[in-house]
C-alpha cells in the first residue's frame, strides 16, 4: 500500500530545523504484515529526544530512515500467527520488541532483549527486514521497530500493546517512550519506596515522567532540577516539592541533610549526569536515564562506590516490560495518580514535523504530538 512516512535522509545540526528541513514527507510503499506482525493506522505520534538523536547524529542510525518511535494507533490487518490482536484494536506502541525467548527475556529483562536491540540497531524489524520503499524504490529503513511519523506503519506484535478504547491516542503515545523511561526508571530500575528523597535532572517528558513515577511512589522530598522555570512549574504541578535551576542544585543536600537516596539524570549530558552523582548521599542511587552521544565520557570519584557505598544504575526504557507495565500506568492514569496529559505541550499536523523539532531542540516544548491523519 500506498502511505505517507516523515523520511530522514542525512544527519544535520543545522539550525533552525523549521529552515533546514531535514524531515521530507514522502509518498512510500509499505508492504503489507507478514507472519507475526501488525498494520497499524497511526493517530498520534510524539516527539523526542530520542528522535532529535537521530537527526543530528548523536544516535548513530542507518539511513534514509522513516523516524518516529513513541506512537498509539488502530490495528487495520492482523498477520498469520497473530490470535491475540484483532482489526479496530487500540495500541499503543513500545520501541523495543521483546522476543521472549532470549536470556534477558527470559530473566525478566525484556527492554534489554537482544533479538529487538539487533533488528532496532539494524533498522529491520523483529521478524525481517524493511518492508518500506520510497518512490523510486530504494528501501528505506525504520526506527526502532515502528516508524510512528507515519500514516501507516507495519509493527511487530511484540511491539503493541492493546489497550481500552477510551484512552485518547493524544496521551496513550506517551506511555510507549516518556512514561515506560521515566516512570519506569523510578519503579523498576530504582524501586523507589515511600519517603525516600528523589532528585530529577532534566524536565523533558521523560524527566517529568520520573518526578510522576516518584509522586506515585510516595517519595519525599521530590527535587526538580531544570533550567527552564516553565518545566519546574509544570514539575511542581507533577508532585515534585522543590523546583530548582541548575545553579541552585548543590542546595539539595541542605534540603535532604546530606543528599538524596535516588537521583534520576534525564538530559543525556555527561556533566549533568556528574552533578546528578553528587547529590546523593551515602549509600546513594544515581539512575541515567539520559542518552548522550556515544564518544561521551563521565568522570566520577571512583572512592565514592566503595568509599561511600554510592552507586551508578543504568535504566534502558525503565528496566520495563510493556506488556506488564502500560496497562498498570493505564490504570494509574485513569485514577488520576499519574497525570501524563500535563506533558501534552501541542498537537501538530505531520507536515510541521520540522518546527517540531526545533521547538524541542531550543527548550520550549515538553512533547508535542503529531497527528499523522491530519
Amino acid at each position: 500500500m500506498k502511505t505517507l512516512a516523515a523520511v530522514l535522509r542525512a544527519v544535520t545540526e543545522s539550525r533552525p530545523y523549521s529552515a533546514s528541513k531535514p524531515m521530507s514527507l514522502e509518498e512510500v510503499e509499505l508492504a503489507p504484515p507478514r507472519a507475526g506482525e501488525l498494520l497499524v493506522r497511526m493517530e498520534a505520534a510524539g516527539v523526542c529526544h530520542s528522535d532529535l538523536s537521530v537527526v543530528d547524529g548523536s544516535r548513530i542510525r542507518p539511513l534514509p530512515m522513516a523516524l518516529g518511535h513513541e506512537a498509539a494507533g488502530v490495528v487495520e490487518q492482523v498477520g498469520d500467527g497473530v490470535a491475540d490482536v484483532r482489526r479496530g484494536d487500540h495500541v499503543v506502541l513500545a520501541f523495543v520488541p521483546s522476543c521472549g525467548r532470549c536470556p534477558e527475556c527470559t530473566t525478566g529483562r525484556p527492554a534489554l532483549c537482544v533479538p529487538g536491540a539487533a533488528a532496532n540497531g539494524a533498522g529491520h524489524l523483529l521478524h525481517g527486514p524493511p518492508l518500506l520503499k520510497d518512490a523510486q524504490g530504494q528501501g528505506l529503513f525504520h526506527h526502532l521497530g515502528i516508524s510512528g511519523f507515519a500514516r501507516h506503519a507495519v509493527v511487530a506484535r511484540e511491539s503493541a500493546v492493546v489497550m481500552p478504547d477510551d484512552v485518547p491516542f493524544e496521551t496513550a503515545a506517551l506511555f510507549g517512550c516518556a512514561v515506560l523511561t521515566g516512570t519506569g526508571a523510578v519503579l523498576n530500575t530504582a524501586d523507589v519506596r515511600a519517603g525516600q528523597s528523589v532528585a530529577v535532572f532534566g524536565l523533558g517528558g521523560v524527566g517529568l515522567a520520573a518526578v510522576m513515577g516518584a509522586s506515585v511512589a510516595r517519595a519525599g522530598p521530590i527535587i526538580a532540577v531544570d533550567p527552564v522555570e516553565s518545566k519546574r512549574k509544570v514539575a511542581l504541578a507533577l508532585g515534585a516539592t522543590h523546583a530548582l535551576a541548575p545553579e541552585q542544585a548543590g542546595g539539595i543536600k541542605d534540603l535532604t541533610a546530606g543528599g538524596v537516596d535516588f537521583a534520576f539524570e534525564a538530559a543525556g549530558v555527561p556533566a549533568v549526569l556528574e552533578t546528578a552523582f553528587k547529590s546523593l548521599k551515602r549509600g546513594g542511587a544515581c539512575v541515567a536515564m539520559g542518552l548522550p552521544h556515544p564518544a561521551r565520557t563521565v568522570t566520577l570519584t571512583a572512592l565514592s562506590f566503595a568509599g561511600e557505598g554510592k552507586s551508578l544504575l543504568g535504566s534502558y526504557m525503565g528496566g520495563s516490560d510493556p506488556q506488564r507495565d502500560i496497562p498498570r500506568y493505564l490504570k494509574l492514569w485513569k485514577e488520576g495518580r499519574l497525570p501524563v496529559e500535563k506533558l501534552h505541550t501541542s498537537s501538530l499536523p505531520l507536515a510541521r514535523i520540522n518546527d517540531a523539532f526545533e521547538q524541542l531542540a531550543s527548550g520550549a516544548a515538553i512533547r508535542q504530538v503529531l497527528l499523522p491523519q491530519m
